[in-house]
C-alpha cells in the first residue's frame, strides 16, 4: 500500500493550502528544527541520548508520582515495552534511575531518577527553559498566523 492509500484515514478531509500558510507552516518546522538542534546539542554535551533524556523528562514528570512503571515509561515515549526494559537497563547501568518494585504488587517494577539523573535532568531542563523563553515571541506569533490562516481558509 501506498503512503498515500494508506494515509486517506488519517488526515482530515483534503482543502486547498494557500501559499501564505505553507510560508507559516515552514517557518514554524524551521523553528522547532532550531529548537531541536538546540536540545540535541545540550543533550550532547552531558553526555546522554534524545531518547536518555526523554526517558529522564517522562519519568520526573509523569503526573503526581515519583515513580513509574515501565509500562508507563513505554507509553510515555511511544515505544514498546521490551525497548523501554533495554533503556531502563542502560538509564540504570549509567546510574541515572533507581529500579524498585512496587510494595503492593512485586510483579511490577518502579522506576525513579536517582539523584545524579535528577542533577542531569535539572541541569538540561534549565537550558531549555531558557531557550524556550527566548524563543517563546517568535513560536507564539507562529502560532497565531497559524490559526488566522486556517480560519481564513475554512
Amino acid at each position: 500500500m501506498s503512503l498515500i492509500e494508506t494515509s486517506k484515514s488519517s488526515f482530515p478531509t483534503s482543502k486547498r493550502i494557500s501559499k501564505a500558510e505553507y510560508e507559516v507552516l515552514a517557518e514554524f518546522r524551521f523553528a522547532l528544527r532550531q529548537f531541536t538542534s538546540f536540545s540535541d546539542a545540550a543533550i550532547e554535551e552531558v553526555g546522554l541520548t534524545p531518547q536518555r533524556h526523554q526517558a529522564l523528562l517522562a519519568i520526573q514528570g509523569f503526573p503526581g508520582r515519583e515513580q513509574i512503571t515501565i509500562g508507563e515509561l513505554a507509553e510515555r515515549l511511544q515505544i514498546k515495552h521490551h525497548s523501554a526494559v533495554g533503556l531502563v537497563n542502560r538509564l540504570e547501568a549509567d546510574g541515572l534511575i533507581d529500579r524498585s518494585t512496587a510494595p503492593n504488587d512485586r510483579r511490577k517494577v518502579l522506576i525513579a531518577l536517582s539523584q545524579r539523573g535528577l542533577s542531569i535532568l535539572e541541569k538540561l531542563s534549565n537550558s531549555h527553559r531558557e531557550e524556550l523563553r527566548q524563543l517563546s515571541p517568535q513560536l507564539r506569533l507562529l502560532l497565531e498566523r497559524i490559526t488566522k490562516l486556517s480560519e481564513r481558509g475554512n
